[in-house]
């Protein structure tokens, strides 16, 4: 029987693979690279593909050579999770489900299943049984490495996105010379509660802003964590030299806020953002006039 372990004696059956992996990977390679995972995915050229192909090879028998084939873990799979992040998330916006990428990286198996069976012929059956088992988990804990990889890539997308809709869901609007304000519509949480705090406090020293408006008029309804974030946005607003003013309360807020026994004596508030803008104008000394009926102009 031929020995086929690198070490000129049979090993386990992970480390024949690991063997295998070595001595085929070229082979292994271009098989991949006409499978559509790599084939879509590395569309520049076929070399390019092969490449690639290689590299999860090497890694894969990095893998088999430690013996911790069931492992997604491993430290040979650190060097290819980028890879497969690619592959995974240019896949995915090809339109492709979780599903089916799963099932482009199974296809993957039986190309060097073959390859296994030609290079291991004339060994025992029960041996080239052990081989092709160690052979189908090592490449069923590679599909888990890359949907673990592809889930975490699209979780961190998920929460950028989810960051930059609060950013652009809390806009600050300059509403004269030294007046900023920031009109919050929709369901406030603690994670947009933080990032009103973060945008108006930029935008008092961005804007050198004496006041600055809270404008929640837009806002159904609110809990304590909540009204107490907008507590602070208040107080870290004077801090910054800015006196802050909450507009909009609706008749439901109101009362939360009184059930809640939160003292808003030290906070100015009115009644809707016109009037808070009013206010503001007042106290930095400009006068406003309304036009004559006739439109004749100002008196």
């Amino acid at each position: 029987m031929p020995e086929h372990d690198t070490g000129g004696t049979l090993g386990t059956p992970e480390q024949e693979v690991a063997g295998f992996l070595r001595r085929r990977s070229e082979q292994i390679a271009q098989r991949w690279a006409d499978e559509p995972l790599f084939r879509t995915v590395f569309t520049v050229s076929r070399d390019e593909a092969v490449e690639a192909g290689k590299v999860v090879a090497d890694a894969l028998a990095q893998v088999a050579g430690t013996q911790r084939v069931e492992d997604p873990d491993a430290a040979g799979f650190t060097g290819v999770r980028e890879q497969l992040a690619r592959m995974g998330a240019a896949r995915s916006r090809a339109g492709l489900s979780a599903t089916q990428v799963s099932s482009e990286l199974a296809a993957l198996l039986p190309p060097v299943e073959n390859l296994l069976v030609a290079d291991l012929e004339g060994v025992e059956p029960e041996r080239l049984r052990e081989c092709s088992t160690a052979l189908s988990v090592l490449m069923g804990t590679l599909r888990l490495v890359a949907m673990q990889t592809a889930l975490s890539e699209v979780q961190a997308l998920t929460d950028r996105q989810r960051l930059q809709l609060l950013e652009v869901a809390t806009p600050v609007i300059k509403l004269w010379d030294g007046i900023v304000a920031v009109p919050l519509i929709g369901t406030l949480d603690s994670a947009r509660s933080q990032v009103v705090m973060e945008t108006l406090l930029e935008a008092v020293v961005d804007q050198h802003a004496r006041f600055a408006i809270l404008d929640i008029t837009g806002v159904p309804t609110v809990d304590s964590l909540v009204a107490q974030h907008l507590m602070k946005t208040v107080a870290a607003a004077r801090l910054m030299g800015a006196e802050c003013v909450v507009s909009g309360i609706r008749p439901a807020i109101a009362q939360t806020i009184v059930h809640l026994g939160l003292d808003l004596g030290t906070v100015k508030t009115r009644a809707s953002l016109a009037d808070a803008l009013g206010y503001c104008l007042h106290e930095l000394g400009a006068n406003i006039v309304n036009a004559a009926p006739d439109g004749a102009g100002r008196r």
